[in-house]
């Protein structure tokens, strides 16, 4: 006997909160320093190394050590400003919805985005532009799959003949 869930997937991820604001924005926050860091390695490696002087002990690992920190640092600045924000607005509104999320792309986008750039119109598109991708993904309901009900196992659940082995 198969038991139907009257609620659908969109709907659980809000019941399964069981995290405050303050944890949630330490954790957009850790996750950004996490991915920023991963990122300012692969800008490193882009990069050409300096040469080597002899005042200089190590010039491209020192060089790739403060890449992957200013990289780590505005990614958790963004991570930090745009989940802070966007439990902010949350709040306030009593509502889960995607405006939450745009404003706090644009907040984060804006704010340290714009602070980089030491730019109005810099700090302006790239809040526009984070805003913009929140909301498309919280309007498309945040997968990239299509549950269409089929289970796709790595191996072969056919029994298999004598002859086929």
């Amino acid at each position: 006997m198969e038991s139907t869930n009257p609620v659908d997937a969109n709907e659980m991820r809000y019941l399964e909160d069981d995290d405050t604001p303050m944890a949630k924005t330490f954790k957009g926050a850790a996750m950004g320093l996490a991915a920023g860091t991963l990122w300012g390695t692969v800008v490193a490696t882009w990069h050409d190394v300096p040469r080597v002087e002899k005042s200089v002990a190590l010039p491209g690992l020192i060089r790739t050590l403060k890449m992957m920190g200013n990289y780590g640092v505005t990614f958790a600045a963004i991570g930090g400003v745009f989940i802070g924000v966007e439990q902010l607005v949350e709040h306030y509104r009593a509502k889960r919805d995607f405006v939450n999320g745009a404003v706090g792309a644009f907040a984060a986008g804006s704010t340290i985005i714009g602070y980089k750039g030491k730019s109005i119109s810099t700090a302006l598109s790239a809040g526009a532009a984070l805003a913009v991708t929140s909301a498309l993904i919280d309007v498309g309901g945040q997968t990239t799959r299509i549950d269409n009900g089929k289970e796709y196992y790595p191996y072969t659940r056919k029994k298999r003949t004598p002859a086929e082995q």
